[in-house]
């Protein structure tokens, strides 16, 4: 816990130091995520100080005990040496919960992806409905998206989109999201009108920062391949595809929608670290069964947890049986209702807790 404050202390004062930068503070957009990633590790960075400080006022008290003094003096001691262990236990389990628990993760931003289920085309169709209704969500909101990679089929659907968002409270409003998402609607190549059943499963996943997770260059494996786009003038001509494996875990990423290799590159780190982040935080939250109780649900894409009926134009959340009747306006992205739903629920479940 302590080498992982260590960095987050040593850059905090890089960001600081770069704030000041000339060709930094002259670069709004640069200037704003490392302004945003330092007030991210304000919080955990002043009660780093505060713990160090108390701790070597500690040291230093345990000294003078065992030094001559008079008895008031050191019964004055005493005294002080109880409110500041007292103060140094109440610190450590403050970072502690800091780190171990998701609060950390409330500010961050999101990479969500969705993929087509079962169900084929319509499956595919259904995700880039789901995929609409967030970036409308955002639009909303005033986050940030940017797409990170995608499969896009014939008809207009997807296989596979991945794409992040950036704002105030992102990860906090959507981290419920994960799941699968089902659809019940006739399809428009139904002739018979009958009405179908397909998913779409979700994954929120936080945004990592290089000091959540170090990565080893020597534990990556990088790829390099032609894009498989439309033809014509667009057509690659070069291998500014790209792959890389994470070795020790077999997470593999692909990212080709840029030209250039090197921002498909960057594109894939982001992805592959906000994916090795998550199965490290559900490997470290089993241990937490307490902690895991009080969620709503499990996180799981396997987890059905919300259906999305057309004829009856109803939403319902599964896991805290809420249903609403507004299905186009949450498709086009007023999804507060669902959220505040969520959001109320976590916080009822944590405190019975």
């Amino acid at each position: 816990m302590f080498d992982r404050l260590e960095r987050f202390e040593k850059r905090y004062l890089e960001l600081e130091s770069l704030l000041g930068a000339p060709e930094v503070v002259s670069n709004k957009e640069q200037y704003n995520k490392y302004a945003k990633e330092l007030s991210d590790l304000q919080g955990a960075v002043f009660l780093f100080r505060d713990f160090k400080k108390t701790d070597n006022e500690l040291q230093g008290l345990e000294k003078v005990v065992n030094e001559k003094h008079d008895k008031e003096f050191l019964d004055m001691v005493r005294q002080e040496l109880v409110d500041l262990k007292e103060k140094k236990v109440q610190l450590e389990a403050r970072l502690k919960k800091l780190l171990a628990g998701e609060d950390k993760d409330l500010n961050k931003d999101v990479i969500m992806e969705i993929r087509q289920g079962t169900g084929g085309e319509e499956a595919a169709l259904f995700a880039s409905v789901l995929y609409r209704m967030y970036t409308q969500y955002a639009a909303n909101k005033g986050w940030k998206t940017e797409l990170l990679s995608s499969s896009p089929t014939e008809l207009g659907g997807f296989k596979e989109v991945i794409f992040s968002l950036s704002g105030k409270e992102a990860y906090k409003r959507l981290k419920f999201e994960s799941g699968v998402h089902r659809v019940q609607r006739v399809p428009s190549t139904e002739a018979q009108g009958r009405i179908h059943t397909s998913t779409a499963t979700v994954a929120i996943l936080a945004e990592a920062q290089e000091v959540d997770l170090v990565i080893e260059p020597k534990d990556l494996r990088i790829d390099t391949y032609r894009s498989s786009g439309p033809g014509g003038q667009h057509m690659q001509k070069t291998d500014s595809a790209v792959r890389i494996t994470h070795i020790p875990t077999g997470t593999v990423v692909a990212c080709q929608d840029e030209r250039s290799q090197i921002k498909n590159k960057n594109k894939a780190m982001r992805i592959l670290r906000a994916r090795i982040l998550a199965v490290k935080k559900e490997e470290e939250s089993k241990k937490l069964t307490r902690e895991r109780k009080s969620q709503i649900g499990t996180g799981d894409r396997s987890e059905k947890i919300r259906t999305y009926n057309f004829p009856d134009r109803r939403i319902t959340d599964h896991r805290i049986n809420f249903t609403v009747h507004q299905l186009e306006a949450v498709l086009d992205g007023d999804l507060e209702e669902l959220s505040n739903a969520l959001l109320k629920a976590a916080e009822e479940k944590q405190a019975k807790g």
